[in-house]
C-alpha cells in the first residue's frame, strides 16, 4: 500500500483517474480505509449504478471520516474530469441562491469511483431521471422512509412494512424493502412515470390515512414531539426536490454500513435491530448470494392510482 498521502494513478474502463489517501482511515470504529470504501463502491458497481444512472446524484462527503464533520455537494466541483456526465438543472430554493445547479449523474464506474475518491460516503438521489439530453422525467419510483422515534426501532419499521405493502396492494402497486443503512427502512414502489406531484400527494394521502388506522404506531407529520416510539412514514422524500440515499450506498455509521436490498422474509423475521443491519463486505456476500434485490424497480411499474 502506499505511504498515506501519496497519489496513485489508475484507469478505470478507459478513464485516467488520481486516487489519494488510500490509507486514511474513514471509519475509525472498524479501521475501514478510503481504499477500502473505493473498493466496496467497484464491486458493488454491477447492482448499483442500473439505480444511479439517469438521476441527479448529491454526494454527502466526508473528508474526515464518517466521525467528522460533513457536506452536501450538488454542484459538480470544477476539478472534476471532463468525462464526467453533469446536468444543468432548475434549483428552486436553493440555499445558496442559485437558479441552477450542475449535477453530476454516475451512469459508469469510472464516475462512481471518483465520486468515491472524494470521500463520498454517502450518494443521495432522485425518484426521477433525466433523459440523454438532461431533461427532466417523470418520477418512476415511490418512497415511503420509515423512521423510528426512539425507543421504537428498525423492529417496528418492519411492523409498519408489511401494513403499508397491503395498503399498497390494494391499489396494485408491489413495495420493495431495503434498510436506509443507519436506522429505519425504506420501501420502493416502481410506477410508471408521472409528474412527481402525483406520487408525492398519493405518498402523503396513503401516510395519514394509515395514521388514522394505526394511531399507536404510526405518525406522518414531521414533529419530534409527536414521534417518541412511533414510526413516521416520511412520505415527502417523494417531493421532485428532495433525494433518498441510493440502494447500496454506504452511510456514515460507525460499523460502515450500507443501504441494504432486504427479503419480506426478512422484514417478517425482524426481531432486533441488528436481524436488519448489514456492513460492506456483508452487502457484497448478499449479492453474490441473491443477486440485486431491487431488480424488479428496473423493470417498470403499472400507473399510479386515481
Amino acid at each position: 500500500m502506499s505511504p498515506s498521502g501519496t497519489k496513485v494513478a489508475v484507469e478505470v474502463e478507459g478513464r485516467q483517474l488520481v486516487l489519494s489517501n488510500l490509507e486514511k482511515v474513514l471509519y475509525p470504529e472498524v479501521g475501514f480505509s478510503k481504499a477500502q470504501v473505493i473498493d466496496y463502491y467497484t464491486r458493488i458497481a454491477p447492482v448499483m449504478l442500473p439505480h444511479l444512472r439517469g438521476r441527479p446524484a448529491t454526494f454527502k462527503r466526508y473528508p474526515d471520516g464518517a466521525e467528522g464533520k460533513f457536506f452536501f455537494e450538488k454542484n459538480a466541483p470544477k476539478h472534476k474530469p471532463d468525462w464526467v456526465r453533469t446536468v444543468e438543472l432548475a434549483s428552486p430554493g436553493s440555499t445558496k441562491n442559485r437558479e441552477t445547479i450542475d449535477y453530476v449523474v454516475i451512469d459508469d464506474l469510472p464516475t462512481l469511483v471518483w465520486a468515491a475518491n472524494l470521500a463520498s460516503l454517502e450518494l443521495h438521489v432522485p425518484m426521477w431521471r433525466v433523459g440523454p439530453r438532461g431533461a427532466p422525467k417523470g418520477a418512476d419510483t415511490l418512497v415511503f422512509d420509515l423512521d423510528p422515534g426512539p425507543p421504537a426501532t428498525i423492529v417496528e419499521c418492519c411492523a409498519v412494512a408489511q401494513v403499508l405493502r397491503e395498503a399498497l396492494a390494494e391499489d396494485g402497486l408491489t413495495g420493495y424493502p431495503k434498510t436506509s443503512g443507519s436506522k429505519g427502512l425504506q420501501l420502493y414502489v416502481p410506477v410508471k412515470p408521472v409528474d412527481p406531484e402525483r406520487t408525492w400527494s398519493y405518498a402523503k394521502e396513503l401516510a395519514q390515512r394509515l395514521e388514522r388506522e394505526h394511531p399507536s404506531l404510526i405518525v406522518f407529520k414531521m414533529e419530534k414531539a409527536l414521534r417518541p416510539g412511533k414510526v413516521l412514514v416520511d412520505w415527502s422524500q417523494n417531493s421532485p426536490a428532495k433525494t433518498t440515499v441510493a440502494p447500496y450506498s454506504l452511510r456514515a455509521r460507525p460499523r460502515a454500513t450500507a443501504s441494504t436490498p432486504v427479503t419480506w422474509d426478512e422484514v417478517e423475521a425482524c426481531t432486533r435491530p441488528e436481524d436488519l443491519s448489514f456492513t460492506a463486505d456483508e452487502v457484497l456476500e448478499r449479492v453474490a448470494a441473491h443477486g440485486d434485490l431491487l431488480a424488479p424497480l428496473l423493470e417498470g411499474g403499472p400507473r399510479l392510482p386515481g
